[in-house]
């Protein structure tokens, strides 16, 4: 295997000018930079990534733990983080805990242990907080995307949810909704808490009794499916609104099962939604995430915390965009 040495004695300078070309530590005059590189290429010399990163005290290296690297909205957040992580020439570890604390737990371990600079965490539904705070004595630091925490010393990156909602809500109260069904699902979830929040204002925005309003929360889907399919089946709510995108699927298949059309007969809308909307019919009214951009947000957070390790933590919110769609285009509701 080729040495350093090898790459000095090819290129014909010292083992000092290979070592500033290959690690950036000094500036190196472009004839001399070019005889080293094509010496690494001759020699097929392979730099000791782990002895390097012994020296600097510094792997080059992040973490990156979601819920669910399938869901689309996780999708594209992972995405960003990968663009933002190759601009700055970082290797991205990822890991995903399936909504599993213990699961999560283990993989917070494992890339702590593996010395990333730094973890970019979505915590799971049932995420153990005070051991996700233990965390701030570790010394690579922790950035939490999209599912935010208050009470936590951390960076964060997420959404306007409760804004999002409320807006989404006004405009549906505007068209003369006043029977809403809203699936919040899991709202241990903060983001689904605070989409679950501005369903709220948006009720006392429009002077609306939230009594008088089905909110299906919890994690048993088939509970959930019955409350949508009961409620809108029965006439008493005249629009759904999906908390998240595996939402939107039980709640549009709660509806077809009780035969109600959309919009003709119920309103629809959700957060996150589907890839491609414009090849349904109708097409779906969406709160759009900015999940790109809050994954490369989380790695900018990330890398200004290494650079800053004593600033106060900042907690970022990006604006959410409201497609308005046909399934919830003005129509004349008629209880059955």
């Amino acid at each position: 295997m080729a040495t350093m040495v090898d790459v000095a004695r090819v290129a014909g300078v010292s083992t000092s000018t290979v070592s500033h070309v290959l690690n950036g530590t000094r500036n190196v005059e472009p004839a001399t930079r070019r005889r080293v590189l094509a010496a690494i290429e001759d020699t097929g010399y392979r730099q000791d990534t782990l002895a390097r990163a012994m020296r600097r005290a510094r792997t080059d290296s992040i973490g990156l733990i979601v819920s669910d690297a399938g869901e689309p909205a996780f999708a594209e957040m992972v995405h960003g983080v990968e663009q933002a992580a190759a601009e700055n020439d970082l290797t991205l570890l990822l890991a995903n805990s399936a909504e599993d604390a213990q699961r999560e737990q283990r993989a917070i371990t494992t890339l702590m242990n593996r010395r990333v600079d730094g973890l970019i965490l979505a915590c799971s539904a049932s995420t153990d907080i005070s051991a996700i705070g233990a965390l701030g004595d570790e010394r690579a630091p922790v950035v939490l995307l999209d599912r935010l925490h208050r009470t936590l010393p951390f960076d964060q990156v997420g959404a306007d949810n409760r804004e999002s909602m409320r807006a989404l809500v006004n405009h549906l109260v505007e068209q003369g909704h006043t029977g809403f069904v809203v699936v919040a699902g899991d709202t241990r979830v903060p983001t689904l808490a605070e989409r679950l929040e501005g369903f709220h204002d948006g009720l006392r925005d429009g002077h609306l009794h939230s009594g008088s309003q089905v909110v299906c929360e919890g994690v048993d889907a088939s509970v959930m499916f019955a409350q949508v399919a009961e409620t809108v089946g029965r006439g008493a709510a005249s629009a759904v609104i999906a908390c998240s995108t595996p939402l939107a699927t039980l709640a549009l298949n709660a509806l077809q099962s009780v035969n109600r059309s959309v919009p003709g007969e119920v309103a629809f809308a959700t957060f996150d939604g589907f890839r491609n909307p414009d090849l349904f019919s109708p097409r779906v009214t969406t709160v759009r995430q900015p999940a790109y951009d809050m994954g490369m947000t989380a790695v900018q957070l990330l890398l200004a915390r290494l650079s800053a390790p004593e600033s106060s933590p900042r907690t970022v919110r990006l604006h959410q965009s409201i497609e308005l769609r046909d399934s919830t285009e003005a129509f004349t509701f008629t209880k059955p």
